[in-house]
């Protein structure tokens, strides 16, 4: 049977999540890491100018970049079996989709880089294998090492930041652990696209890292099971009582899931907000832009106050191209529908980002996101 392959590495954040995906559709596929002769021949051409991982080739050879677009391809060939058609449920697995890729990059990067005693052997081994075999491995995987924790400062992850990064992430993560006690995914008994975004920074940095899986598997258990059963094929929820492997019936929003959405709001609302600002200035700035121009993974930095904590972090456009569509979805829903979803979204302490839009809507063109 034809495989796809999936180029990406295993320290990743943004790999983990298409590949959870591929695992739990049951679609086979083989795991390289972007160094061949292959990949810089055939692969890397098809990408849109943007080097990054994940990508795949299909089993005809088409070359799809993007975690987004990877689900979105085969989420399309599979009815939606991952996408729940329920209203609440719906909007809240688009929701955590963006919260997952988009809203913990934060703890994700300090856990990562600021606990270098007990993650630099094991971060330096990945890196060095991530080095073509013609260069010097050990040079290059410390140059791309401090690129990345040059990184995690532009997220905001510094010094004046550690405190309240820390405080926030542990309460974030017993509150998954109240919701993963009763229920073995988001939203009952399968994996949503919610799942999938939340498990990217949740497996490849902040449950895999050696601080962070130490801090997981002692102060949250279950989401840490929640964590390996994003990474086997099976249902994996024998443990529960409820063994139906579907969605919560009529809709059902637990309200532990309501409870760890009204944490994530004390600094995702605030984040959100900056970072529209800012790019809606930079887009003032920039409005004979041509249409499919590349809309870069950031524009300028944006400032914003979480408790008595000023955060400065970069402002992210794809950020605004997932979070577009939860916007839509709740936009086209039936006046009852919508209502509905509103009314949870204010008890989540999310409603605010229904008006949290860029001024220039996101496409893609050519394996890139692209300015319309």
């Amino acid at each position: 049977m034809p495989e796809i392959t999936l180029y990406g590495s295993s320290l990743s954040l943004f790999t983990g999540r298409a590949r959870s995906y591929l695992i739990k559709a049951g679609l086979p596929y083989r795991e390289r890491v972007p160094v061949s002769q292959h990949y810089f021949e055939q692969v890397l051409p098809k990408m849109g100018g943007r080097r990054s991982v994940p990508v795949i080739e299909t089993e005809t050879g088409e070359v799809i970049r993007d975690g987004a677009a990877i689900i979105d391809h085969y989420e399309e060939k599979s009815s939606q079996r991952f996408s729940p058609s329920t209203p609440k449920q719906k909007t809240l697995s688009l929701l955590f989709d963006v919260i997952g890729t988009e809203g913990l990059l934060r703890p994700a990067m300090h856990y990562r880089w600021n606990f270098p005693e007990e993650n630099l052997e094991f971060l330096t081994f990945h890196f060095e294998r991530y080095i073509p075999p013609n260069l010097d491995k050990r040079e290059m995987a410390e140059k791309q090492m401090n690129r990345m924790r040059n990184a995690g400062e532009t997220f905001g992850a510094v010094p004046a930041t550690f405190e309240l990064v820390e405080s926030l992430y542990c309460a974030l993560i017993e509150k998954l652990d109240r919701h993963f006690a009763g229920n073995p995914y988001l939203f009952g008994g399968k994996p949503s696209i919610g799942d999938f975004g939340m498990i990217a920074p949740l497996f490849a940095h902040l449950g895999r890292d050696p601080k962070s899986i130490r801090l997981m598997q002692t102060r949250a258990i279950r989401l840490f099971r929640w964590v390996e059963r994003m990474n086997r094929p099976e249902p994996d929820i024998g443990e529960y009582d409820r063994k139906e492997e579907d969605y919560l019936p009529d809709d059902e929003i637990p309200q532990t899931l309501i409870e760890v959405l009204q944490h994530i709001a004390i600094d995702f609302i605030p984040e959100t907000g900056a970072a529209a600002k800012t790019i809606n200035d930079w887009l003032e700035q920039n409005k004979e832009m041509a249409a499919n121009t590349t809309a870069e993974r950031q524009v300028g930095i944006a400032s914003f106050q979480v408790a008595d904590t000023t955060v400065n972090a970069i402002a992210q456009p794809y950020r605004f191209y997932l979070l577009s569509r939860m916007q839509n979805y709740v936009e086209s829903l039936a006046e009852d529908d919508k209502k509905s979803v509103l009314d949870l979204l204010q008890a989540c302490g999310m409603a605010e980002l229904m008006k949290m839009r860029l001024s220039r809507d996101i496409g893609r063109h050519e394996n890139r996101e692209v300015w319309l």
